[in-house]
């Protein structure tokens, strides 16, 4: 491949934080979206965040192809073997409410054989940047410290769901309710999966249609602090699926259904 998960993440970083000064450029300018043709939302913030990805991706990495959200001719086609998976905006929904919280992400990741071995997710709003790789570990960036993060012990209290502010359904519900799991955190974009893997949360169940790169980057940084992905069988979760489209999902830390 050329540069090292290790080399990719230092150079990647700072391509975030610069993706996200520019996302924030566009919210301090009170963003307007428009509707792409499957009804979802894109704003200027997104198109400026994936011109910086794309660019430095192509110089740092030019044999690897990317598959970007805003991309829609990269979506075509079988997925590579290897390849770049970005939302230049996880959370767009988020990014427009007036009184939001600050969740909305970029997400840099790279897929190897369907696994995702490197992933970027950096909260602008919130000053919060994730990173893990494969063999390497994962880390936050907040400010001027770098802390190593990983997956807790499910506390005394009981574990702790994360859950999506802007997509709960009803089947989310029941499967709270049958895996008796009363606590549980709301909060958008790919954030729910850095919670976990940063111990500030057990499990974030999804059985709402998500795309690969809404998961692949807090995905990866799960993966590299101790946690795991499973669909909703119970089977390893892949990427590079038919149309980049997921199914149902459970993204773990150490807590496990009973048996």
């Amino acid at each position: 491949m050329g540069l090292s998960y290790a080399k990719l993440v230092e150079l990647l970083v700072p391509v975030a934080r610069r993706a996200g000064a520019a996302i924030m450029e566009v919210h301090r300018e009170c963003a307007s979206a428009q509707t792409k043709a499957d009804g979802s939302p894109v704003t200027e913030a997104d198109l400026a965040a994936e011109a910086i990805i794309l660019a430095a991706l192509k110089a740092l990495t030019p044999h690897i192809p990317v598959v970007s959200e805003e991309n829609a001719a990269s979506h075509a086609g079988k997925a590579p073997v290897r390849f770049w998976l970005v939302d230049p905006l996880d959370g767009t929904k988020e990014f427009l409410k007036a009184a939001g919280k600050g969740a909305f992400t970029v997400n840099i990741a790279l897929i190897d054989n369907g696994y995702p071995v490197l992933g970027i997710v950096f909260a602008p709003a919130l000053g919060r940047m994730f990173w893990g790789a494969r063999n390497l570990g994962a880390r936050e960036a907040s400010g001027e410290s770098t802390r190593e993060i990983g997956v807790r012990e499910v506390p005394a209290s009981g574990p702790v769901a994360v859950a999506s502010a802007s997509h709960r359904d009803a089947e989310t519900d029941d499967w709270l309710k049958a895996n008796r799991i009363g606590q549980t955190v709301s909060i958008g974009s790919s954030l729910k999966f850095c919670l976990v893997a940063a111990g500030e949360a057990d499990v974030y169940p999804r059985f709402g249609p998500t795309m690969e790169w809404d998961t692949a980057a807090g995905d990866a940084v799960l993966r590299a602090a101790g946690g795991a992905t499973a669909d909703v069988s119970g089977k390893p979760f892949a990427y590079g699926k038919a149309g980049y489209r997921n199914s149902g999902f459970i993204a773990y830390g150490r807590w496990r259904p009973s048996e």
